[in-house]
């Protein structure tokens, strides 16, 4: 929720609350976005009465809601679920592109410059494993800690630029987009990819890159335990 903006959370909230004549309804989420980032998969939990027509109810909400908010499945879970706290594994993308096209100017991130991805692919590996990520995290950020386990992290070039892949149990406020700016400084030649390891063990933000553009940042998956739909 914000006090200058609709957000997604909002519209989704409100539209639950109309469709089930319910103002005590909220959700939570799996975690939040930073304005402008996108989001193919994202997930929340809801408290909702058991009789609920789920399929109907998915219907009257993409119905009711802007176009550009999609529920994709409402499934039933065990009480003690949570969106946030039981997830295990949260998949982003980030989308750069290395052409100029005046489409879809929202959806990535246009960079000039040309890039060494096997050096940044190189830096990248890293990044991999557990370990502290103050460095590549917003400064003043309420956490216990900056401990994150990465499982991937990798650039996939296209026919258009590229696309970095980055997998991990958890995430830090700017953090992908913190790495992402930091890794373009390796592509440049500007770094040496040795330089990462070098930054996460500083655990200082200002020796990482700027944080890049929100455009072109997505959230695609979000993975939870099977026990969670066992019903009790």
């Amino acid at each position: 929720m914000q006090d200058n903006a609709i957000s997604i959370q909002q519209v989704i909230t409100e539209s639950l609350q109309l469709l089930l004549k319910d103002k005590e309804i909220s959700i939570i989420a799996s975690g939040r976005t930073d304005a402008g980032v996108h989001a193919f998969e994202q997930v929340f939990h809801v408290n909702i009465p058991d009789e609920t027509d789920l399929e109907y109810l998915t219907f009257r909400l993409n119905a009711l809601m802007a176009k550009d908010i999609v529920v994709n499945k409402i499934v039933i879970v065990n009480k003690k679920a949570h969106a946030r706290f039981d997830a295990k594994l949260r998949s982003y993308e980030y989308h750069l592109r290395s052409k100029r096209t005046p489409f879809r100017r929202d959806e990535y991130y246009f960079h000039r410059a040309t890039l060494d991805y096997k050096k940044m692919n190189h830096a990248a590996s890293y990044l991999l494993g557990v370990q502290d990520f103050q460095s590549l995290s917003k400064v003043q950020t309420e956490v216990n800690n900056f401990v994150c386990d990465i499982s991937r992290a990798e650039w996939v070039e296209n026919e258009f630029g590229a696309v970095f892949y980055i997998s991990a149990n958890r995430f830090l406020r700017g953090m992908v987009r913190t790495i992402v700016g930091t890794l373009l400084l390796v592509g440049e030649g500007k770094m040496l990819p040795e330089e990462v390891k070098e930054i996460i063990e500083k655990k200082d933000r200002r020796a990482a890159g700027s944080s890049v553009a929100a455009k072109g940042l997505y959230l695609c998956k979000v993975e939870y335990p099977n026990q969670i739909f066992k019903i009790e």
